[in-house]
């Protein structure tokens, strides 16, 4: 290199999932010449089920038309942001004006960057959730804003402790970042939770940002943080297809909150790219669409998933919570859960998620995605007994 690197690269790491991927890629290889099955991967949480068949048609008879792969409207067009209102509306009860009150993004990773970059200026300071989410704090880092985690601990149902949030210096603090039902933690939202967030976020001038995407997924309680009166003062929400259409590769999200608060987002996102590609937007239209036969079909199979899950945080010894909500289960172990995993991974080609990577109140725990099918689950849970 002839340059040195952005001084901002030098308090980021390549995303843990990436590493571990291509390592996982590589054992692969030696297991094929070994006459070994791969690995099974209950890591990343990327749905493997097949999107809305809506949605796939939408998909097949626009792509072919002419018209449709040019640049596209940065704030996506006019049936999508009607789509992602009218769905606010029937499952969450929040009405949002599709005119200004929602901006379409390229999957709700790519919000909480823009996001960060229209409300942190150097020196800022953000709350992020302990565990949370990486990336809450890999874009704090990049703003060159200061992360500061607040905590969440199982013996307060992965909630804050809010004396502990009123005590802290909130000096400096311009955002705050919640997500339920929470990643890694599995925790259900609770509209008394909610109003607790709202009331901290307006008498401190701090913006919460609700990351809201795990909501349909073994949750029946549909919540949203604009819901509370008085919410749209001091949030913003951020939602998704990923996970409740199985279009995690599709790149399909939203945030939606009080007009003012969007237009600042939509300068930032504007420079960034040139809208998303039509007949994507156009499917996801449909895919807004399902109904509640959709979500008890996606959802049975995920509880269906969840029990072997269950099984195995039972044969590792792990504590958990089978009424958790989302794609996840999270157990604590009693073993150091980076040896574990490592174990787990190269001596019986099972890779399961060590928590340390989601912050210092999850290096006790485990996680295991349900984004494999049953078949996969159990092949894992042999695996694990015969190694155990």
């Amino acid at each position: 290199m002839i340059v040195e690197p952005a001084k901002r690269t030098e308090s980021v790491r390549e995303y843990y999932f990436s590493t571990k991927n291509r390592e996982i890629a590589a054992l692969n290889v030696e297991r094929k010449a070994k006459g070994l099955e791969p690995i099974i991967n209950l890591g990343i949480g990327s749905p493997d089920g097949t999107p809305p068949k809506a949605a796939l048609d939408a998909l097949c008879a626009s792509a072919p038309k002419d018209g449709v792969h040019g640049y596209q409207n940065y704030t996506g067009i006019p049936e999508l942001r009607q789509a992602f209102s009218d769905w606010y509306a029937k499952w969450y009860g929040v009405k949002l004006d599709p005119a200004c009150e929602i901006q379409p993004l390229t999957g709700s990773k790519e919000g909480i960057l823009i996001t960060s970059l229209a409300y942190l200026n150097a020196g800022d300071k953000a709350l992020i959730p302990d565990p949370g989410y990486p990336t809450y704090t890999s874009a704090t880092l990049m703003t060159e804003s200061i992360p500061v985690k607040y905590n969440l601990r199982a013996e307060n149902g992965w909630y804050p402790d809010f004396d502990e949030l009123e005590a802290m210096d909130l000096s400096g603090v311009k955002l705050m970042w919640t997500n339920y039902p929470g990643m890694p933690t599995g925790a259900k939202a609770s509209m008394e939770l909610y109003e607790r967030i709202v009331d901290f976020g307006c008498r401190h001038k701090i913006l919460i940002i609700n990351d809201n995407p795990y909501s349909f997924i073994r949750n029946e309680e549909h919540l949203s943080i604009l819901a509370v009166p008085g919410a749209r003062e001091c949030c913003l929400e951020m939602n998704s297809l990923s996970k409740a259409h199985n279009m995690a590769g599709w790149r399909l999200g939203m945030i939606a909150g009080d007009a003012q608060y969007i237009k600042e987002i939509l300068k930032v996102k504007s420079q960034m790219d040139s809208g998303i590609f039509r007949p994507l937007q156009l499917a996801a239209v449909e895919a807004l669409k399902a109904d509640e036969s959709w979500f008890a079909s996606l959802n049975a199979e995920y509880y269906r998933r969840a029990a072997v899950a269950g099984r195995i945080m039972e044969a590792l010894g792990a504590e958990y919570n089978p009424d958790s909500a989302g794609l996840f289960v999270w157990g604590k172990v009693s073993v150091p859960p980076v040896e574990l995993s490592d174990k787990l991974l190269h001596q019986a080609g099972v890779f399961i998620t060590p928590g340390y990577i989601f912050g210092h109140n999850g290096e006790q725990y485990i996680r295991i995605s349900l984004c494999a099918p049953v078949p996969a689950l159990e092949k894992a849970l042999e695996r694990i007994l015969a190694v155990l």
